[in-house]
């Protein structure tokens, strides 16, 4: 897997501030267990955020790959086969 770029380090450091700040703000938590499991979920939300955007899976990974120049004629689109009929029984 190819390493995360500077922009989707970017992303996932801003996830977990934010969502840091949220949390922290939402819940009230006051005690250190309280505060060192926002930190551990955000720290986690942060994580899964990088490594989707590192993958490519967003709001737009299903837009690319998908444009009919990337596709020789005669064949069909990944996600376009049909499915096979069923035959039943009379």
């Amino acid at each position: 897997m190819p390493r995360p770029t500077a922009a989707q380090l970017a992303l996932g450091s801003a996830t977990v501030v934010c969502s840091t700040v949220a949390l922290l703000l939402l819940s009230g938590a006051t005690t250190d267990a309280g505060i060192a499991l926002a930190a551990l979920v955000s720290l986690v939300l942060g994580l899964g955020v990088t490594l989707a955007a590192a993958r490519g899976t967003g709001a737009h990974a299903g837009a690319r790959g998908n444009t009919p120049s990337d596709h020789s004629p005669g064949r069909t689109a990944p996600g376009d086969e049909e499915a096979p009929m069923s035959r039943s029984r009379n």
